[in-house]
C-alpha cells in the first residue's frame, strides 16, 4: 500500500472543481485509491464520495492506493492536488 499525507491550504478547502480534477487523475489507475480525512475513507474514483467528506482549508488529508500501480497513483493525485493549489 503507498500512501501520502497532505495539508489543504486553499482557502476553499476541497470544493467540486479541484475535487472533480483529482477524481479524473484517480479513475485512470487500476489501484484501489481512497483518500481519508476525520476519521473517513471515500473512493477517489467517486466525486460523490469526495464531496461528501467536506474537506476544510486546515485539514490533514491522507491518500491511499493499493493494487499494481499504487506509488504511481498517489504521486499523480498528489501532483495533481498541488497543481490545484489545494496544498503543499
Amino acid at each position: 500500500m503507498a500512501e501520502q499525507t497532505m495539508k489543504i491550504t486553499a482557502a476553499d478547502g476541497v470544493h467540486a472543481r479541484p475535487a472533480t480534477a483529482l477524481v479524473q487523475v484517480a479513475g485512470k489507475y487500476q489501484s484501489d485509491v481512497n483518500i481519508e480525512y476525520n476519521g473517513k475513507s471515500v473512493n477517489m474514483k467517486s466525486i460523490m464520495g469526495v464531496m461528501s467528506l467536506g474537506i476544510p482549508n486546515g485539514a490533514e488529508v491522507t491518500f491511499k492506493a493499493e493494487g499494481s500501480d499504487e506509488t504511481e497513483a498517489v504521486e499523480a493525485v498528489i501532483a495533481k492536488a498541488k497543481e490545484e493549489g489545494l496544498g503543499e
